[in-house]
């Protein structure tokens, strides 16, 4: 197994375990306002473990993919992010 993949995977359940302990941490607070602050940490935390792995993985096939294709898959996700950002 490639090691782009290994890293792409344990990012995946790093970023599940983030979320489930968050999950715990809300429902143990017990307050809307504190549960809003935990949900709001983890808006900053999912884009960043996107970024991350999905570099990884374009680094990872850099070699089996043009450059073309490569700019096209990150106009893709700015185009994402610019979206988010919209009203």
């Amino acid at each position: 197994m490639e090691l782009a993949l290994l890293y792409m995977i344990w990012l995946r359940i790093l970023s599940g375990s983030i979320d489930i302990a968050a999950a715990f941490l809300m429902y143990k607070l017990g307050a809307l306002e504190k549960a809003f602050v935990v949900n709001t940490s983890l808006a900053l935390v999912g884009p960043i473990i996107f970024i991350v792995t999905t570099g990884i993985g374009l680094a990872g096939m850099q070699d089996k993919i043009s450059f073309a294709k490569m700019l096209c898959l990150f106009s893709g996700i700015l185009l994402i992010f610019i979206s988010l950002r919209m009203k």
